[in-house]
């Protein structure tokens, strides 16, 4: 069984045991979190279900793993014979979960 949540303005495909990172979440490490906008439910021999745009009374509890930050990315401007460049760092704040359970 998997089940489609939105999380952060992005869409995960989770199935029981499934390990992703989604954008910072707050909570504890090891702390229970529940995604209730599920977009959609489906798996082998059961029935597809699709939300219009959430499915209600379907739940996903998920453990959170981790917090940290991502690697770093560089960003860099620069133009030619203007002798003008421009270094930014930037490293994004992630939590990284574990499916528990879903419910339909």
């Amino acid at each position: 069984m998997y089940a489609i949540i939105e999380t952060g303005g992005k869409q995960y495909r989770a199935s029981v045991g499934d390990k992703f990172r989604v954008e910072k979440l707050y909570g504890e490490t090891s702390t229970e979190i529940i995604f209730d906008k599920v977009l959609a439910i489906g798996g082998e021999g059961t029935e597809a279900k699709f939300g219009t745009p959430y499915i209600t009374g379907a739940r996903v509890t998920a453990e959170i793993v981790k917090q940290a930050r991502a690697d770093k990315v560089l960003v860099f401007k620069y133009k030619s014979k203007k002798n003008i460049r421009k270094m930014k760092g930037h490293r994004q704040y992630y939590t990284e979960v574990v499916i528990k359970e879903i419910e339909a």
